[in-house]
């Protein structure tokens, strides 16, 4: 795996986990009974970004380094996932 290639791996994972993160214990404007003039009642009351982006970081750098550590020992490749048998054509 290239140094790109592991920063792409590592983008996508940490999207995935953001959105997986961003609903976790979350509490919406409506539930509150304080809805702003002008937002939706389901907006967030206190979105707390700095936590969660931290929290997205953390976890991603884990799943990130789980995955690396699967591709880089070789125990799967991409031979594994041809079906029609491009890859393995020199």
């Amino acid at each position: 795996m290239t140094l790109f290639s592991g920063a792409v791996l590592y983008a996508v994972v940490w999207f995935l986990t953001l959105f997986v993160v961003l609903p976790i214990r979350l509490t919406t404007q409506g539930e509150m009974g304080n809805v702003v003039q002008g937002t939706p009642s389901s907006a967030p009351s206190d979105p707390q970004m700095r936590r969660r982006l931290g929290i997205t970081s953390a976890v991603s750098l884990v799943i990130w380094a789980i995955i690396a550590a699967i591709i880089l020992s070789g125990v799967v490749s991409v031979d594994d996932f041809d079906f029609i048998g491009r890859a393995s054509r020199g």
